[in-house]
């Protein structure tokens, strides 16, 4: 992994998501990196993220997924603006439009989960996303992500 995290370059104002906000300190906290074509981050369940002794909770998966599919949404949004030749101040920030997820094995506590993204598609306000999350070299989960550029009117406003 090289660079800064995809989710450490959002604006301070834009950085207090409960999955990877850097300024929520009770989140998750995920970064995202690119690897080649690939997106990937790692995360390590604690024992609260316990579903059944033994076995994650779904909607941990859920989350990291969601999280790891709007960074990866936004990297790939600005590295296609930046081959096009606009120079950005900052990355466009996504959210999601929808998510699908496919639980395909129980996840188990204890190992480093691990999400790799693919982007299938860019376009100006929206990126899709597939999004894989293994445990130990075990694939338990497959997302399908719809990013969509944020609205300008979620945007922190001052009071």
């Amino acid at each position: 992994m090289q660079g800064i995290a995809f989710q450490d370059a959002y604006p301070d104002d834009l950085s207090h998501c409960y999955g990877c906000g850097r300024n929520n300190e009770q989140g998750h906290q995920l970064k995202s990196y690119w690897r080649g074509e690939q997106t990937i981050a790692h995360f390590m369940p604690k024992p609260f993220h316990t579903a059944i002794p033994g076995f994650v909770y779904g909607g941990l998966i859920a989350s990291l997924i969601d999280c790891h599919g709007t960074g990866s949404a936004s990297a790939a949004a600005q590295r296609a603006l930046e081959q096009a030749g606009e120079q950005l101040d900052e990355p466009p920030r996504f959210v999601t439009a929808a998510l699908n997820i496919d639980y395909l094995a129980p996840t188990p506590m204890g190992v480093e989960l691990e999400l790799v993204g693919e982007i299938k598609e860019v376009k100006p306000r929206k990126v899709v996303v597939e999004i894989a999350l293994s445990a130990d070299g075990k694939l338990c989960a497959r997302g399908h992500m719809v990013a969509v550029k944020m609205p300008e009117t979620m945007a922190a406003t001052s009071a």
